[in-house]
């Protein structure tokens, strides 16, 4: 063999064994791109005829950055406004406006279980409590150990402290309209803030944590039951806790822990603040059984900590922590905003506030708070409570639910989806679908509710709904009609500015100006 052709195959040879430097990156990303395009064309192929965001298609991305930039259910409303009712948000997820659907994605018996999307609350805090829990064996366990905490029966025991709360509310509202002589200007977000984690606190602990009474968002840290307590912002904690956790979600599992790391301060920053809400539950719990209330009362940390599993045995401190944390949060942020939504919309609605006002001045005396038994039937304050709810929708976005590796697959909407296949309910796309509740859909208008159809009343679902629903729905319902009638029946608010929001988990309120003036 001449030497020429040897020197040719030694060249060859030698590109295979030292490639050029741009040869691995470039092989690299060929190997990424395949993998996407197999996930499209092979994987998910039973999903390829769904439209569509093109990068939505191919890659979670598209949804976490749209988590990122806080205009999730915005965004996916206006993809089913134009796209229709089944719009694909990530290469496996389907987002569906119908219904009929929210029977079959969340319903008792038929109901899917949780998709990996809630491993986001495990990244921030390593103990599920009932609402991250995506095990079906362990929601039935947890949840029938709690639920005796929020029926409805023992949920009426709570009205004595939600009234004590309430009292301390008109008190301080009452202050700032005497000092201002007359009528007062002030953001009504940080009070209702201030109520709602007294009145959790005080159900939850026994003991508020003092808000309302010091006009400051202040509540105590402890990182192990017997750590020195530091203090910070419990309002910034869950609304961090929120941002980070809505856009984590959206990351494959095995990817979620390392968000940390990056190269974006919103993630390193917001974890670590994010962090803080284990430590305000730490901390209450302790308190609360090393000083528990001299009087007697049964909390919800009492009643939990009476709750025994299958086999008689007690909830764990650990176990009790994360369920306390998940009342604690689930009874705040969401209690608050929906509160300032109801004052936003009522107050700022021609015609509604002097209509809710002659109504509850037929039960409610001049100077007196309200009770549950005066107000719950009233029909225009319940129309009021659910539009607010309708309209404003706390928890916006679609809960995903994933079909299950060992199931045939699901039919929803006329569309078969397939083992594996995450669905979701867009709740702010179901309560603003022109098809379900007319043109004047972006409308608040409490009067739709006097003659609301089944199709309407199927289709609102503020608390979800089916096993996975929340299970403290008594609790708020009765928190937020309460608070409701004794602002509008003792004072007249005035809007000041446009409510704007902030979407993470929850859809926030940015503030709520008012002036306020007694009537």
């Amino acid at each position: 063999m001449s030497s020429a052709i040897l020197a040719e195959l030694e060249y060859a040879v030698s590109g295979l064994t030292n490639p050029p430097l741009w040869a691995l990156p470039v092989t690299a990303l060929a190997l990424i791109a395949f993998s996407y395009l197999y996930a499209h064309f092979v994987t998910h192929s039973a999903l390829r005829g769904i439209p569509g965001p093109l990068a939505a298609k191919l890659s979670n991305v598209w949804l976490f950055s749209t988590a990122r930039r806080g205009v999730r259910s915005r965004t996916i409303h206006d993809l089913h406004q134009r796209l229709g009712p089944l719009v694909r948000i990530q290469p496996n997820h389907v987002s569906i406006v119908d219904e009929d659907a929210v029977k079959v994605i969340y319903g008792h018996g038929s109901g899917l279980p949780k998709a990996d999307y809630y491993d986001a609350f495990l990244t921030v805090n390593s103990r599920p409590g009932i609402f991250s829990t995506r095990s079906r064996k362990d929601h039935t366990r947890k949840r029938k150990m709690v639920s005796h905490v929020f029926s409805a029966a023992s949920v009426r025991n709570f009205e004595p402290f939600m009234k004590g709360n309430l009292e301390n509310f008109v008190r301080q509202w009452d202050r700032l309209c005497a000092e201002a002589g007359g009528t007062a200007r002030f953001d009504a977000l940080d009070w209702f803030n201030y109520l709602a984690f007294d009145m959790i606190s005080d159900l939850a602990f026994g003991r508020a944590f003092g808000m309302l009474l010091t006009g400051k968002d202040m509540a105590e840290l402890r990182e192990t039951p017997t750590s020195p307590p530091t203090y910070t912002s419990a309002i910034e904690v869950l609304h961090h806790r929120g941002q980070v956790n809505s856009t984590v979600g959206c990351i494959p599992s095995p990817y979620k822990p390392w968000a940390r790391y990056i190269p974006d301060p919103f993630f390193r920053k917001g974890i670590a603040v994010a962090r803080n809400a284990a430590k305000i539950a730490i901390a209450a719990v302790r308190d609360r059984l090393e000083n528990p209330p001299t009087h007697d009362r049964e909390d919800l940390l009492a009643r939990l900590a009476e709750a025994r599993d299958e086999k008689g045995s007690p909830i764990s401190r650990d176990e009790l922590t994360a369920e306390a944390m998940t009342q604690l949060i689930a009874g705040s942020d969401t209690t608050a905003n929906s509160s300032c939504a109801m004052l936003y919309y009522a107050a700022g609605t021609p015609g509604v506030l002097e209509k809710l006002q002659a109504e509850l001045d037929d039960v409610i005396d001049e100077d007196s708070l309200p009770t549950y038994d005066a107000v719950k039937g009233l029909p225009y304050l319940d129309a009021v409570y659910k539009e607010s709810m309708r309209i404003h929708s706390t928890v916006a976005i679609g809960l995903p639910r994933i079909v299950p590796d060992d199931s045939p697959g699901v039919t929803v909407a006329g569309h078969y989806f397939p083992p594996g296949t995450v669905l979701s309910v867009p709740i702010y796309s179901l309560h603003h679908s022109k098809d379900i509740w007319g043109d004047d859909a972006d409308t608040f208008r409490p009067e739709r509710w006097e003659h609301a159809t089944p199709r309407q009343n199927n289709a609102f679902m503020p608390f979800s709904t089916g096993p996975r629903g929340c299970i403290g729905r008594n609790v708020a319902e009765m928190e937020l009609k309460l608070m409701l009638a004794a602002w509008a029946r003792r004072y007249t608010p005035v809007i000041e500015e446009r409510m704007d929001i902030e979407e993470a988990f929850l859809n926030k309120p940015v503030s709520v100006k008012i002036s306020l003036t007694r009537r």
